[in-house]
């Protein structure tokens, strides 16, 4: 039986409890909602009472000593998670950790190799990466039924400007970390790493970016993926993935509920639903209680040096955007 402790008590974590909920109703006897962890106690109470989870901390240094956590869902601001998943891992703890994983990739280097040093699981929560929906576009890609990939299109986009943390380069802020992540795992899980990537951005006020658009490219394939995500406006969520006998297009990248082939002539060829699932949180915990059980210190859905790449990717991006945050070297 696993101990499951979420850290943070935002909309995110209720999604989670939710999903654990669900599991369990529907017979996974593997995993207990165990306690949550908010800087607020009422705000921890009220959520533990609303999600039945059997204990609720109101400081972050109690629930860190807690031997009774087996793994703990960090479902807090990216900007935090550095020193959240630190506290853990030395605390003996292993972690789910939502993305963006880090800030930036000397982060993730730093607790991937604590982690190992530690023996401990830690993962990233990049949910995408362990949904069924990921099997199902790599063999439909495989099949050759659009012949070799020569592009990929995607874009992500959310009406959320007004959010703090998105605004604010002290938080970490910006399109790239919270919602440019799934459209570069997107174009990393079809066509793997680029060569090189240009990117351009529209900053706020506070210099950091609320839309941006990133050319990726692929030398060997000829390959290139064109991706773009906002804070500041409603996409249509699509990706699209070309190749000379026609095309496929995946419906939300955030959360893929379907996909359909389109021949040369664009013609509907072939259409594949989204398995039924509880919220689509619950492949990433299924996959954290089977590595607990096989003793691995990663999944492999998502590895360290995936998450690693990824956040190297974004470093990159941001170099080019000319954004660094305050609290970096």
């Amino acid at each position: 039986m696993v101990n499951f402790a979420i850290l943070g008590c935002g909309g995110i974590a209720k999604v989670m409890a939710n999903t654990v909920n669900a599991m369990i109703k529907g017979g996974n006897n593997k995993i207990k909602l165990y306690c949550a962890a908010s800087r607020d106690l009422q705000k921890a109470q009220d959520f533990c009472k609303e999600f039945n989870v059997e204990k609720a901390y109101g400081s972050y240094d109690e629930f860190y000593k807690d031997p009774n956590v087996d793994l703990v869902y960090i479902a807090t601001p990216h900007s935090c998670h550095f020193e959240e998943v630190k506290k853990c891992l030395e605390n003996g703890k292993n972690v789910l950790c939502e993305k963006a994983f880090t800030v930036n990739a000397k982060q993730a280097q730093e607790l991937c190799k604590l982690a190992k040093e530690k023996k401990l699981l830690l993962t990233e929560a990049i949910w995408t990466r362990y949904q069924p929906m990921r099997e199902i576009i790599d063999e439909t890609v495989k099949s050759g039924i659009i012949g070799p990939v020569t592009m990929v299109t995607a874009n992500l986009g959310y009406s959320i400007a007004h959010v703090p943390r998105l605004t604010t380069p002290e938080l970490a802020g910006g399109a790239l970390l919270d919602v440019g992540v799934y459209t570069l795992n997107f174009a990393c899980m079809v066509l793997g790493h680029p060569d090189d990537v240009d990117a351009v951005c529209v900053k706020n006020q506070k210099g950091v970016d609320m839309s941006n658009s990133m050319t990726l490219r692929y030398k060997d394939t000829g390959a290139m993926a064109v991706l773009c995500s906002s804070a500041t406006g409603i996409s249509d969520r699509f990706g699209m993935i070309h190749g000379p006998k026609g095309f496929i297009m995946v419906e939300n990248i955030n959360n893929p509920q379907s996909l359909k082939v389109f021949d040369s002539a664009y013609q509907l060829v072939k259409e594949i639903k989204c398995p039924k699932q509880y919220t689509g949180y619950e492949y990433e915990v299924e996959a954290c209680i089977e590595a607990l059980e096989k003793g691995e210190l990663e999944c492999s859905a998502m590895p360290h040096d995936e998450t690693i790449y990824v956040m190297q990717l974004m470093d990159s991006i941001r170099a080019q955007l000319g954004i660094k945050y305050p609290f970096e070297d």
